[in-house]
């Protein structure tokens, strides 16, 4: 069988002894205070509460709002759409031509803010317009008639007697500590934290203990007046394909030239700009490695690394790298680092790569994903890793998402949907998409609903 150990090699266990030997240095004693009990004033009820406004989030709360539940969504960030928005990705990965596709399209659409990734659009995936998104999320959760609470982090649970069922989410804002009633619950945290806060069994990594994980990202938006001189560093630029669509300039590995030319070796071996509009363009060229989700002074230390990075790298192409790159500005950095990794819940199945081989299809799909496997490195000496178009992302065939995957083994009324949910490391790497997640979201909802008699 094919292991996350077998498809890195054995950079990977190279790299696993500094983080088993990390892990191993924080076993110790640890200064408490003692917090007095109060009560909790609770905020509101309802039939499902969301946790985390992203792509899983906003589908699964619209969805559900619109076939009557009553639902409130909460988001830790300022705006919704996670990923899309705070996290400036710029682009739709996985669009799988659902309805609800459709409407995030024609409404972006609306707006002039989305274009086709390739100049022969295969309709997979496409560019838009950050600020236009949060906007579009917005526009669809209002129109729901959901309660939308931002600037809200899940904090704890309150469970009832039995342990399986939440009764109360507990939250953390301006308004102090709050209580969320519900009968249903759905992570769309993306890193599984109402899960883990639930008491949830999870994994996290590979298939040893000690596997490194995959590295998170800051990715940041650019503004360059004149773009012909950057056109072959642009994945989306139509110079770079033939008449039939097929690429034929690889757009990361001139940028990654470009940098190297001007003194620049990046942490990411295949650093990405793309054209959003005119003059504006997204940037990912960082990684930031081994760094948990659950560790807030880890996050913190490579948040300010990853951006400090972003600005040695742009000085640099400015300073030296010629005219190609006059006025270039940076405009926006996301506003939180992003990871590829996610806790993953345990729930009634498990997703394996053998499902994803063999394009496996379940009677209790909601949702199929053609993503290939998509592993970064894990180390800066592994920036030369697989790409998503080696022979075993060609392997993987069109496969489902089951229902028992988005329900938790542990919770009764706990549901995930996003990267959180239940499946081994490499099949993650897969369904991690963004348009994957808002397949899970729209038909978790539709399975809380029909519970609900909605």
């Amino acid at each position: 069988m094919l292991t996350r150990r077998s498809f890195f090699g054995s950079a990977v266990a190279a790299s696993s002894a500094v983080v088993a030997g990390r892990a191993a240095g924080e076993e110790k004693n640890v200064a408490l205070v003692k917090e007095s009990a109060r009560d909790v004033p609770v905020a509101g009820s309802c039939d499902v509460l969301v946790a985390g406004g992203g792509p899983a989030g906003i589908a699964a709360a619209v969805t559900a709002a619109r076939k009557g539940a009553k639902v409130v969504l909460l988001e830790a960030q300022g705006c919704l759409g996670g990923i899309w928005t705070s996290g400036m990705l710029s682009c739709f990965i996985g669009i799988n031509k659902s309805d609800f596709d459709k409407e995030i399209q024609r409404r972006l659409e609306k707006y002039g803010a989305i274009q086709h990734r390739r100049p022969k659009a295969n309709g997979f995936s496409l560019i838009y317009e950050p600020e236009y998104m949060k906007l579009v999320c917005e526009e669809m959760c209002i129109e729901a008639g959901m309660r939308i609470r931002l600037h809200t982090s899940v904090a704890g649970v309150v469970k009832d007697a039995s342990g399986r069922r939440i009764e109360a989410v507990v939250t953390e804002s301006k308004k102090g500590r709050e209580a969320w009633l519900a009968k249903y619950f759905v992570d769309c945290t993306g890193d599984g934290d109402l899960g883990a806060l639930s008491g949830c069994g999870f994994d996290v990594g590979g298939d040893d203990p000690g596997d490194p994980e995959q590295p998170a990202s800051l990715i940041a938006l650019l503004a360059i007046p004149d773009e012909s001189g950057i056109s072959r560093y642009l994945t989306n630029h139509p110079d770079n394909f033939d008449e039939n669509g097929k690429r034929i300039v690889n757009s990361k590995l001139e940028l990654l030239a470009a940098l190297n030319k001007v003194g620049i070796t990046p942490s990411y071996g295949h650093p990405t700009m793309f054209r959003i509009n005119k003059g504006l363009f997204a940037f990912m060229g960082n990684h930031e490695y081994d760094v948990p989700v659950d560790d807030a002074d880890a996050i913190t230390e490579a948040t300010l690394r990853a951006r400090r990075e972003i600005f040695n790298m742009t000085d640099a192409l400015v300073s030296k790298g010629g005219d190609a790159w006059k006025g270039l500005r940076i405009v926006f950095s996301a506003e939180r680092l992003w990871h590829r990794r996610a806790r993953r819940l345990h729930g009634k199945y498990t997703l394996t790569l053998e499902d994803c081989f063999a394009g496996r299809k379940f009677e209790d799909a909601l949702c199929t994903c053609s993503f290939g496997i998509d592993l970064h490195a894990v180390s800066k000496a592994m920036n030369n890793k697989v790409p998503a178009g080696s022979p075993i992302a060609r392997r993987i065939k069109p496969y489902q998402i089951p229902l028992r995957s988005c329900q938790s083994r542990d919770i009764d009324n706990l549901y995930m949907a996003g990267r959180c949910i239940s499946g081994d490391f490499m099949p993650q790497s897969s369904y991690r998409i963004t348009g994957t997640a808002i397949g899970m979201g729209v038909g978790v909802a539709e399975a809380i609903c029909k519970n609900l008699g909605c």
